[in-house]
């Protein structure tokens, strides 16, 4: 059996009963895997590519992988926190700090893999989506994949051409909108671009499984798709 851990933040992260109806995308990426693939999702609300780390969490995947494995790293939005200085990174801190990732893959003969942020609905007045919606760090991870020679997911790239696609209205449904008063969850309601709606998590999942399917590095994880 192979196992994909899922390292990374709200975006993806696994939402209890009490955050519904939002959900993150990595709780719908297992649908398209056999069971011989066991996807196990240790992405966590909040997270940076720092405080995961200071938290033990690396430490904690570093016991479990195995050779063979693979370690899904997505981080960004927090690592904008510039406000927080237990989640905010510089370019040198990312970099420094997604290499931490990729070694702990490499070392225990797993397969490191990194994946762009998911982009933020956010469009300006005339209706054009903001390129830097997660700042500068997708670009920086594609730098930093082509330094060091590990294959990238661009979901940055790939929910961009899709948010573009929806449009400015039909993207709200992808996201956590709610009415005060439609989810007892939320009772004040909630206006939220950044986290997903199971419809938004579910058409990100499709992304990811697109990007592993163009991916000619990924060609050994085609043979555990549905």
């Amino acid at each position: 059996m192979t196992t994909i851990y899922l390292a990374g933040d709200s975006t993806c992260a696994q939402k209890s009963g009490g955050e519904k109806p939002m959900a993150g995308w990595g709780e719908f990426l297992p649908l398209y895997f056999m069971p011989a693939a066991r996807v196990r999702n240790w992405a966590v609300n909040g997270r940076s590519t720092k405080s995961y780390i200071t938290e033990g969490r690396l430490e904690a995947i570093k016991r479990a992988i195995q050779p063979g494995d693979f370690l899904f790293i997505q981080f960004g939005h927090n690592d904008q926190k510039i406000e927080d200085p237990t989640r905010y990174c510089n370019e040198e801190d990312y970099k420094r700090n997604l290499l931490a990732f990729i070694e702990a893959a490499r070392s225990a003969g797993a397969s490191p893999v990194l994946l762009t942020s998911v982009s933020r609905r956010r469009f300006d007045a005339d209706g054009k989506l903001d390129p830097e919606a997660v700042g500068p760090y997708p670009r920086w991870m594609r730098e930093l994949a082509a330094e060091s020679g590990v294959p990238l997911l661009d979901l940055f790239a790939l929910s961009q051409q899709l948010l573009e696609e929806t449009g400015v209205q039909d993207s709200i449904g992808m996201f956590t909108h709610l009415a005060p008063g439609e989810h007892p969850n939320y009772p004040d309601g909630l206006t939220d671009d950044t986290h997903f709606s199971e419809e938004g998590a579910q058409a990100i999942a499709r992304l990811a499984l697109i990007a592993i399917l163009d991916c000619p590095e990924l060609t050994v994880l085609r043979d555990w798709l549905r």
